[in-house]
This record gives structure tokens, sequence and C-alpha cells, in this order.
């Protein structure tokens, strides 16, 4: 982690995660007020983006309040001024703002970003829209301005739209211990790939491997699966 800061005035943030027997898995946030929610324009570096390969921003962060959004619009604005793309994950989270103040922030974000990943229930939210297939909610965010579209759709795999071209990547088959954190896996392999400059395709298989390798164990980031641990999935469950 490069460039981190300290808030003594506020708590950090925290995350309770449950899962009943027989139930789905639910998660707590306790952010509101924390550390992360007094992010600021002043915290931005404006040397450490101009000098990143991509800029990856989600949508929670606009989320924690007017300081935060501005501080995420401040580094958008850096990143498009120095030619460094810049990627945004939608990230919806209801219990931090409503469909009706979250759209106009995230649709400023998007139609500025180079790539935007989103799942199909905040495509419909964006888009303003409650019905679309998969291939046309992909196609309609792409039509919003982000060169990559790439739509998260969980079990039934992924869609991406580039060049007017939509790539198709079915999920993963894996038992299920905990889906928390996959789509944060998928993200992060796809765009690992893209720094690497592989095809999209590549870029989309990779991507899905790590989203349904994360599904396989507890934990959140902690399960985060390395490139050693793609290279050997699918491998006898003992390795001589």
């Amino acid at each position: 982690m490069s460039a981190p800061g300290r808030d003594l005035a506020a708590p950090t943030g925290l995350m309770l995660k449950e899962r009943p027997p027989g139930g789905a898995t639910r998660v707590w946030y306790y952010r509101a007020h924390g550390a992360g929610a007094r992010l600021s324009p002043g915290d931005v570096d404006a040397d450490l983006i101009t000098g990143a390969a991509l800029l990856h921003v989600t949508g929670i962060t606009p989320a924690l309040g007017g300081n935060p959004a501005a501080a995420v619009r401040k580094a958008v604005d850096i990143a498009r001024a120095a030619g460094v793309p810049v990627s945004i994950d939608i990230n919806y989270r209801s219990a931090l703002w409503t469909p009706e103040t979250a759209r106009p922030v995230l649709l400023e974000l998007v139609t500025d970003a180079d790539i935007v990943f989103a799942g199909d229930d905040e495509a419909r939210l964006l888009l303003g829209t409650e019905t679309g297939s998969p291939a046309e909610l992909v196609a309609a965010l792409a039509e919003l301005g982000p060169a990559e579209a790439v739509l998260k759709l969980g079990a039934d795999g992924a869609l991406a739209r580039i060049d007017g071209r939509t790539h198709e990547q079915p999920a993963f088959p894996v038992s299920l211990v905990d889906p928390v954190g996959a789509g944060d896996a998928f993200v992060g392999a796809y765009l690992a790939e893209r720094l690497a400059g592989r095809d999209v395709v590549t870029r989309l298989r990779t991507a899905a491997q790590a989203g349904a390798l994360m599904c396989t164990v507890p934990g959140d980031w902690e399960a985060l699966p390395t490139r050693a641990a793609l290279a050997t999935s699918g491998a006898p469950d003992v390795i001589r």
C-alpha cells in the first residue's frame, strides 16, 4: 500500500459477516462515520495518480458522503488529464444511499471511465430500467462512454462489450462456501491481466476463474487467489 492515511479522531470501519444455518450470507458494514468517510479532496495525491498505470475507483467511496465523493471526482479528473485509464466498479450498496441519490453520481463517473464493471442489477440502476437481457445491458453500458463494459453475472458468468463486440465467459463450476469477495476477485484479476497486456478472452477467463476460486473458501480479501493458485486450480487434491 502506498500513501496510507490515518485519522486519529475517527474509528476504523468494521465489517461483520454471518451465515445462518441454511440461510444466505449476510454482511453488516459499520463505516458511515469512520475514517474512510472523512476522506476529502485534500487527501488525493496527484503525483501518485499521474504515475500510475491505471486508476481504479469504486461506487462505495462516493456513497460515504460529499467529501469522499469529491475526492473520487478529483482523482478521476487528475487521471483523465494525465491520460491515465480509469476503471470503476459500481459496487452499489443500498445501505449507504438510495438509487435516486446514487444514479447521477455514478453515471457521471461511468461516462468519464475507460472501464466499467457492474452486476446486472447495478446496470439496470444506472440505465434506469427494470428490463433488458444481459447482452442488451452490457451494450447499453458501453454506450454510456467506457471503451470496456463488463457485466458480472455470478453463476451465469460474465459479458464484456469492447469495440462493438460482445464477449461471453461462462462461470467455472465450484462448490460454494462463501461468495463474499468474488466480485472483487473478478475485477482484480481482469485488471491485472489487462495491465499485463492480455487480450479480452484471457482477461475474462482469468477473472471468472479468480471469482470462482474465491467462493470455495471462507473469507473476503484473505482468500484472494494468487497466480500460483490459479495455475493449480483443478489439480488433484494432493500435489506431490
